[in-house]
């Protein structure tokens, strides 16, 4: 099953909560995406349905093997882009937004030779 942006955007979320060692709900999201609980909740729900994570009965939201990879692969396009961005000048805010949108969208192949144009410019 694809998931799309939106679902990235939720994984992504999850992740970075994790990774400040928070026991991540669903209420934790809807604040860190300025989303409504009934949204977040609904997307949950496909989440947890397409095999991206796992609820406990207390709330308690978990990336399971294929959401953590997507979540992973989200973060890294995230935060290499944003760099890049601001190396080329950019302003930090503006390079965080436009690093959301455009980590969804490049191409493998786009990513990998900006990847590799960024390595080499720092050499």
């Amino acid at each position: 099953m694809p998931i799309y942006q939106s679902g990235e955007d939720y994984l992504e979320s999850i992740l970075k909560l994790q990774e400040q060692g928070k026991h991540v709900r669903s209420i934790d999201v809807a604040a860190e995406l300025g989303y409504s609980k009934p949204s977040v909740s609904v997307a949950m729900k496909k989440l947890r349905e397409s095999g991206h994570i796992r609820v406990d009965e207390g709330g308690v939201i978990a990336l399971t093997d294929a959401g953590r990879e997507v979540a992973m692969r989200t973060w890294e396009r995230h935060r290499t882009l944003k760099d890049f961005f601001v190396r080329l000048g950019v302003d930090p805010a503006v390079a965080e937004r436009d690093a959301c949108k455009v980590e969804h969208d490049l191409s493998d192949e786009t990513f990998e030779k900006l990847l590799a144009h960024a390595k080499g410019s720092l050499n």
